[in-house]
């Protein structure tokens, strides 16, 4: 069967409608629904995904990676987030990728992605994952702090389906290289372009705040710092945040083979 394509007008959530929609049928892997307006577009948990009706891209992706142990699931984060970085790359400079998954431009985040995933025992059976790019919306009114759009950044209107295309051939590149077991090189692939992937800057934990710099990421997707004194510590998502400005050390180069 082939991937199916569903467009729609106006749903709450792309991703809880592949989500019903699974329930009852078994979609081909591939299948995409594509929402002109999500009226409940959800960011990570606690956040809403604010995007102007019909000025941006927001679509799911169905897919079945049941050869994927649930302690790894995080490469499914990381090669969406490359493959988004690239397919920015051919219109901008300066995108990066911050960790967990959100793509920055410069200091601004302009995509969100939210992936859910439903595991057979030690294995994934189903991903859904969601993608909100930002790409004509103008002006933000939510209380983000640091949305932007491609058009802001370039001054030009986008081709949504153009974008699309190319998200889609990269997506499938990388997907490619995680069915063939190609590991390491996403895993090195995300790391060369981790937002502040040199130097110390300022974090903030439940101790407090206090200046790090990346030091790896672990395969399970926690973030590996180390602090001015060489100690290393180590987070899940939601455990530590990033703050806005620099700590003011001069940028470290990064380790051999990164």
């Amino acid at each position: 069967m082939h991937p199916q394509i569903i467009r729609l007008k106006e749903i709450p959530s792309t991703n809880r409608y592949l989500r019903e929609r699974i329930r009852d049928e078994r979609l081909p892997e591939g299948s995409l629904v594509i929402a002109e307006s999500q009226t409940a577009g959800r960011g990570q948990p606690g956040t809403r995904w604010e995007s102007e009706p019909g000025k941006n891209l927001t679509f799911s992706l169905l897919l079945y990676p049941d050869c994927l142990p649930v302690n790894r699931q995080f490469l499914l984060s990381q090669i969406t987030a490359l493959a988004v970085k690239e397919t920015l790359d051919a219109y901008t400079g300066d995108i990066s990728v911050k960790w967990p998954n959100d793509v920055y431009w410069q200091n601004k985040k302009i995509c969100g992605i939210l992936i859910e995933n439903n595991l057979s025992g030690s294995q994934l059976h189903s991903s859904i994952i969601g993608v909100g790019l930002n790409l004509n919306q103008m002006q933000f009114g939510s209380d983000a702090p640091n949305p932007v759009s491609l058009r802001q950044i370039t001054g030009e209107e986008c081709n949504p389906e153009e974008i699309l295309d190319r998200f889609l051939q990269n997506f499938f590149r990388y997907y490619l290289l995680l069915l063939q077991e190609k590991e390491e090189m996403i895993r090195n692939a995300y790391k060369s372009v981790l937002f502040r992937k040199e130097g110390f800057f300022t974090y903030c934990d439940a101790e407090g705040e206090f200046e790090a710099r990346i030091l790896d990421i672990a395969p399970q997707g926690h973030l590996i710092l180390q602090v001015r004194s060489g100690e290393t510590r180590r987070y899940a998502f939601k455990e530590v945040s990033y703050k806005n400005e620099p700590a003011g050390a001069q940028a470290l180069p990064s380790r051999s083979g990164e």
